[in-house]
């Protein structure tokens, strides 16, 4: 899970100054974990709390997500997402927005099984972002990570994401120029998911994840969490980014890679 914060936290200072080359300074000053990392601790909160069959999995999350979204309000939540946290009854509200593929990854790294990678990520997502296309981005994310853990080449993970859930008939390179900003599951995570399959490691896929522009720390949360299910994400990287969370974000993270652990150590 540690992927994602480090794919938001990196790209957290080219989101609204996109940086369309491969050639930048991972981590500096102006870096900070924004709401892909707060809302993926919620998520990993909400998990640890559960029971194991996880019928609670949805009324937990909704807690999670409102008690770390409130104490951290200036994250940059959407203005429709942001009400959510704040109000005394959470509804969904048939988003499609990226939000809920860039706080899924905990889904794909505490799932037994593809059915349950995919029942885990209806239950953290039908709380806020139940439209189709929201539901639909969110599952791919978290199988796409349940299908690198289980050792799958990227050639069958890219299969099993363009038979279910999106068409993948385009290369980095050839929508570099022009891809802007979308922050739609549909605009956005089939593009993630490109910068993972044409990147060489961990490292790789985050740079290709902010050449691309767009929105891009929730496009690099996204490849991150794939990337270090497929990878494992580099001991320095995943070192240096836990300089920029405080303790009560350490301790989640701590916490649910205790008892999911991932490839990653640091």
């Amino acid at each position: 899970m540690i992927g994602a914060i480090v794919g938001d936290v990196v790209g957290s200072r080219f989101e609204w100054d996109n940086h369309k080359s491969k050639d930048f300074e991972l981590f500096d000053g102006r870096c900070r974990p924004t709401d892909d990392s707060i809302m993926s601790l919620a998520v990993a909160q909400a998990i640890l709390r559960s029971s194991e069959n996880y019928e609670d999995l949805s009324q937990n999350v909704i807690a999670s997500m409102q008690e770390l979204g409130r104490l951290y309000p200036d994250a940059g939540y959407g203005g429709s997402f942001f009400k959510w946290i704040f109000s005394d009854d959470p509804q969904p509200y048939n988003s499609y927005g990226n939000g809920s593929a860039m706080r899924v990854s905990p889904c794909g790294y505490a799932a037994r099984s593809l059915d349950e990678a995919k029942a885990l990520a209806v239950l953290v997502t039908q709380v806020s972002h139940n439209h189709p296309e929201g539901m639909k981005g969110a599952e791919a994310i978290a199988v796409a990570i349940f299908l690198a853990r289980e050792g799958k080449t990227k050639e069958e993970i890219r299969e099993y994401v363009q038979e279910n859930y999106y068409a993948i008939d385009f290369t980095i390179d050839e929508i570099r120029e022009s891809y802007e900003f979308d922050v739609s599951c549909q605009g956005s995570v089939p593009v993630a998911l490109a910068t993972f399959f044409e990147s060489t490691d961990f490292e790789d896929a985050i740079r290709n994840a902010i050449s691309v522009g767009g929105d891009s720390d929730t496009i690099a949360a996204i490849v991150g969490s794939v990337a270090e299910a497929f990878y494992g994400a580099p001991e320095e990287l995943a070192a240096a980014v836990t300089a920029y969370l405080d303790a009560r974000q350490l301790d989640i993270l701590r916490q649910f890679e205790q008892k999911f652990p991932s490839k990653t150590r640091w």
